[in-house]
């Protein structure tokens, strides 16, 4: 592969997403250190790392100011992503995902999600859909946003869609189920990137689209990713495979598939649709190489953006650079950490164990 720069920005493009924003409670395989929590759920995390990558991020969701909607937005904040419209009327209760890592004697790592507290079995709040009606204010202030990403189907996201793609936006759509049939077949009319895992692949075969997506893209974990693109300038046609990228040792693979979205988000949708439709076959093929990346690198850490946490920037890129071409294309002078407080997990059910008062456990934060 040819060396390039995926870290020069240039001009700093926006970013819409709508979709899961969540509190993530992260067990590690080592029970004795203290759980973490981080902003998570698939358009949290990819929100996060766009911001991460130099993007405006504009999260649009319904966060309400509980103890876990403060968790939340106080990572976002960190992470300076735009909270403008992270907390869109009607508030609900913040979703929460508990995330529990498991080491097995042989070295394998699994994880396993689970939607009750881990201290009282409580069940935990679950996804609350933008309202339609609270959208259109919202349409009025996108300013011509580069992306329009989204992960779940709701009147309200394909009205979010359809506006920014008659703005130009590059539209991406990443469907983590069916839910409503006749509204994920509109989903799919917007979309000009369309990602999934080939865990979906029966679901999706039946639906049809008139239109079919610019890009198409198939994960399957440790195996890899197949695409299939449609743009004006592409050499080769039907499906392309793409063996994954490995890193260091595995410690989660969790968020892995959020990190391979962001990349390909970076590279390809930095100018909108124009310029992903100008694109040729060496451009997307850097860009799916360029988010598979960005997946192997996280894998060595814990939770879905553990990395982000544990390094610095330029470790960071030099990281990413060994991965792609065997050594490190560029360095910066690195950052001073800071060491900031994070909060410990509890739901709010009144005979909850962790107790009334939330604790306090420190984490280092580049």
């Amino acid at each position: 592969m040819t060396n390039f720069d995926a870290f020069a920005l240039g001009k700093k493009p926006t970013v819409f997403a709508t979709g899961l924003v969540a509190l993530d409670v992260v067990i590690g395989a080592d029970t004795a250190r203290p759980e973490r929590l981080y902003a998570g759920g698939t358009c949290g995390n990819v929100v996060c790392i766009l911001s991460y990558l130099g993007w405006d991020s504009f999260p649009v969701a319904r966060l309400q100011a509980d103890d876990h909607g403060k968790e939340v937005l106080r990572d976002l904040r960190r992470w300076s992503v735009h909270l403008d419209f992270a907390s869109t009327a009607p508030l609900a209760r913040t979703a929460v995902v508990v995330q529990r890592i498991h080491r097995e004697e042989s070295g394998k790592v699994s994880h396993r999600f689970a939607w009750t507290c881990p201290h009282c079995g409580s069940w935990l709040p679950g996804y609350a859909p933008v309202h339609a009606k609270s959208v259109q204010e919202i349409i009025d202030r996108l300013n011509n946003p580069a992306v329009f990403f989204f992960d779940r189907v709701s009147r309200g996201s394909l009205l979010l869609a359809r506006a920014c793609a008659e703005l130009g936006s590059l539209v991406v759509f990443e469907p983590s189920g069916i839910g409503n049939r006749q509204l994920f077949r509109e989903a799919l009319q917007h979309a000009h990137i369309l990602k999934y895992s080939n865990e979906r692949m029966g679901e999706l075969s039946g639906l049809g689209s008139t239109k079919h997506p610019l890009l198409q893209i198939e994960t399957s974990g440790a195996e890899g990713l197949r695409y299939k693109c449609n743009l004006p300038h592409f050499r080769t046609s039907g499906w392309q495979n793409c063996e994954a990228l490995r890193g260091e040792a595995v410690a989660d693979t969790a968020g892995a598939g959020d990190w391979c979205t962001a990349g390909i988000i970076h590279l390809l949708g930095r100018k909108g649709l124009a310029g992903m439709a100008a694109m040729e076959q060496g451009d997307i093929e850097r860009a799916i190489s360029f988010g598979q990346a960005l997946a192997a690198w996280n894998c060595a850490y814990e939770g879905a953006r553990g990395g982000m946490y544990a390094v610095g920037r330029s470790s960071f890129e030099a990281a990413i650079n060994h991965i792609l071409f065997g050594h490190e294309m560029r360095k910066r002078a690195a950052k001073r950490t800071k060491t900031v407080k994070q909060n410990s997990f509890r739901c709010n059910a009144p005979g909850c164990k962790a107790g009334k008062a939330m604790g306090r456990a420190k984490a280092e934060v580049p």
